[in-house]
């Protein structure tokens, strides 16, 4: 029987771009298909049953987190080891991983069973998920930043600055994709660049999001079960100062260690004949409408809910999910001519988060409805050493426990499994239980950094940053940098905020 509750809200909503949209499709077409894919998906949300679109993670066994563990050694490793194989069929084998969890999932509870889950993971988290990464993808990637920046030590950490400030006013996503390309053009003479986009991705891709709702997924989720607007700003503004400005002097002594070594750069190819300024600011207008949408669909409570195959999608969620593709299609119709071209945007970092994260989404609802069941569950563990002898939480525990799953498991659910393993009451939550929700909230957002999947703009950011030729670290290559700059200040700031 299907009892225990999977409604995991994806607030931050948006439609995956057609993966036949390329680099060369002309702006009118790539705008149609978009339109065309958002309209269907949209329809399919007037059909469905009244099945609950539950799953009891205590019928589960650890074996059903094979395939999510399988997903992520295939992300791991394949590039490394088979790299031809994995650039022309990586989403296959995403693909793959997923069949391997439903269809024994199918012969073991049923067909019935296996589509709800299937459902319930498209509508509540796969689209909600990909459509805001589209809309703020194609605005900001409509604004070319003219000028030559030249990257010495002192301009790359103004650039990460001005992002890590940014990241919480139009999303970690927006502010990334907004700054990734002028960044990687100030240091396109330099031989030594991955360590650059490495920190780009610690502190735009991350750490910047983390003092509003708009700043990070997880934040967006506290914010509609009722945690205050403001209230991770006021609470975890000096864990963010601390881990921001430690990572940019970290970088600023690594970047000019690496600047000094290199000694006589080559000529830079970007001439300095543009004075510096923005193309394309038209697209700045999109983003705001984004900005819009989300605190909309936080705020306005119609109360009608369309229930399809047991889970309710309610109507701001179908009005912000079409409004957000209809800012895709205007900010391709309203960006000047060649703007996109000089910015060399292409579709194919949108197209790979889309393959993979489908892949991943799928695999990892067995292990998160494991998590979610608790002492019930086959991760009863987890539950147990977040809780202290005399029943209270320890908020070191929430920190390390919500911020390791949050590396490797999608962040804005893995903040609900902690959020609701801590009671679900946001006034208990914001006031008596503070430092626990803070170490939720700062271990979901900062430990995103660990990993190249902890959240959607890392390999957004890295995928960029190789198709302009950039040689990135591989999956664990990443992760000795994570572990060796991110991970000490990580022990730092438990001792000082969270014992």
């Amino acid at each position: 029987m299907l009892t225990s509750s999977l409604h995991f809200e994806r607030p931050y909503a948006t439609t995956v771009m057609p993966a036949c949209m390329r680099s060369s499709d002309d702006a009118d077409a790539a705008a149609g298909r978009a339109a065309r894919w958002a309209l269907t998906a949209l329809i399919g949300l007037g059909v469905g049953t009244a099945q609950a679109a539950d799953i009891d993670g205590a019928q589960l066994s650890a074996w059903w987190s094979l395939p999510f563990a399988g997903m992520l050694l295939s992300i791991a490793i394949m590039p490394l080891a088979i790299p031809h194989i994995w650039h022309h069929h990586f989403g296959k084998i995403a693909g793959a991983w997923a069949l391997a969890f439903l269809l024994p999932y199918a012969a073991v509870f049923g067909f019935g069973a296996a589509s709800v889950a299937v459902v319930h993971a498209l509508l509540a988290e796969y689209i909600p998920f990909i459509a805001l990464l589209t809309a703020l993808f194609t605005a900001a990637g409509g604004i070319y930043v003219k000028g030559n920046l030249h990257g010495s030590p002192l301009t790359n950490v103004k650039i990460m600055g001005v992002g890590a400030v940014l990241a919480s006013l139009m999303g970690t996503t927006g502010a990334s994709m907004l700054l990734i390309r002028p960044l990687i053009r100030a240091n396109d003479n330099r031989k030594h660049v991955a360590h650059v986009v490495v920190f780009f991705i610690f502190i735009v891709s991350n750490a910047g999001g983390s003092l509003t709702p708009l700043g990070d997924p997880p934040l967006f989720l506290g914010f509609l079960k009722g945690v205050d607007f403001f209230w991770t700003a006021t609470t975890i503004f000096p864990e963010t100062l601390f881990l921001v400005g430690a990572l940019l002097v970290i970088f600023y002594m690594i970047d000019s260690w690496y600047h000094q070594r290199e000694g006589l750069l080559v000529a830079d190819p970007t001439p300095d004949d543009e004075k510096f300024g923005l193309d394309g600011a038209i697209n700045f207008l999109p983003l705001l409408a984004v900005v819009v949408l989300v605190l909309m669909s936080g705020t306005w409570k119609p109360g009608i809910a369309f229930n399809v195959m047991g889970t309710e999608v309610e109507l701001q969620q179908i009005v912000r999910d079409a409004l957000l593709m209809a800012v895709v299609f205007v900010s391709l119709k309203i960006t000047p001519a060649g703007v996109r071209e000089r910015n060399q945007f292409s579709w194919a970092p949108m197209q790979e988060v889309a393959k993979l994260f489908i892949g991943i989404f799928l695999t990892m609802i067995p292990v998160l409805a494991m998590l979610r069941a608790g002492e019930a569950g086959a991760f009863a563990a987890v539950a147990r050493a977040v809780t202290g002898p005399d029943g209270q939480p320890l908020p070191w525990a929430y920190f390390w426990s919500s911020g390791v799953l949050s590396s490797f498991l999608d962040n804005a659910p893995t903040y609900l499994v902690f959020f609701n393993l801590a009671g679900g009451d946001p006034v208990v939550l914001m006031t008596t239980l503070s430092a626990t929700l803070a170490a939720i909230s700062a271990g979901s957002v900062f430990m995103g950094a660990n990993t190249y999947i902890g959240n959607a703009p890392n390999f957004m950011v890295k995928a960029i940053a190789e198709d302009r030729g950039i040689r990135m670290p591989s999956f664990f290559g990443y992760m000795l940098w994570s572990a060796g700059v991110l991970i000490p200040l990580f022990v730092v700031m438990t001792y000082i905020w969270f014992i």
